[in-house]
Order: structure tokens, then C-alpha cells, then sequence
């Protein structure tokens, strides 16, 4: 009686181990597809917030496009067509929809 609980005991720790190796498995998956690209993302988008400068062009989150009139620590003055100004939040501009702007925007300036 003792020997078959040893054994089945014996047997239910590497079923715990082959529980566990897929889960740590899943984990780093989920990191390298999840959480290491919004990581990437969230520093990018500082960056670009940082280096933005008056009179740039920029796009915000709700698709506003205008120039950069004004700064402040969180907040940007954006003049938009027909000179009319609007403060934002320095967090609503738009990563993507800048980048893909800027090179329009630089080839009708020249």
C-alpha cells in the first residue's frame, strides 16, 4: 500500500513539471508579442513628443492636423486652418498618423 502512494506520488510531480514548462512557454510568448512591442511603442511616442518643436506639423489622436503654435510642459497650442488655435494635451498626438505625414508634409514645403 505505502509503495503505490510513493509511486503515484512520483508520477504526479513530472506531470507537474510538464504542466508548468508550457505555461512558462505562454508567458514568454505573451511578452515578446504583448508587452515588449507597447513598451517600444510608449518610449517612441515620448521621443517624438519631446523632439516636437514649434512650428512643426503634427496630427493629433482625433485626427486633427495643424501646426504647433505655442508650448507648454503638458500641453500644445495648435493653429489649424483659418488661424484659429486649440490647446491639446501633449499626449494626444498621433505616433503613427505623424510619421506618416511628415514625409507629405516635407515634400510640399520644397
Amino acid at each position: 500500500m505505502i509503495s503505490t502512494v510513493i509511486l503515484q506520488a512520483a508520477a504526479g510531480g513530472s506531470s507537474m513539471v510538464s504542466t508548468l514548462i508550457p505555461m512558462v512557454l505562454i508567458m514568454v510568448v505573451f511578452y515578446f508579442f504583448m508587452i515588449r512591442p507597447q513598451v517600444k511603442k510608449a518610449k517612441d511616442h515620448k521621443k517624438l513628443v519631446e523632439e516636437l518643436k514649434k512650428g512643426d506639423k503634427i496630427v493629433t489622436t482625433a485626427g486633427i492636423h495643424g501646426r504647433i503654435a505655442d508650448m507648454n510642459d503638458t500641453t500644445f497650442l495648435i493653429e489649424v486652418e483659418g488661424g484659429t488655435k486649440i490647446r491639446f494635451d501633449k499626449t494626444a498626438v498621433s505616433l503613427e498618423a505623424t510619421k506618416a505625414a511628415a514625409p507629405k508634409i516635407d515634400t510640399t514645403k520644397a
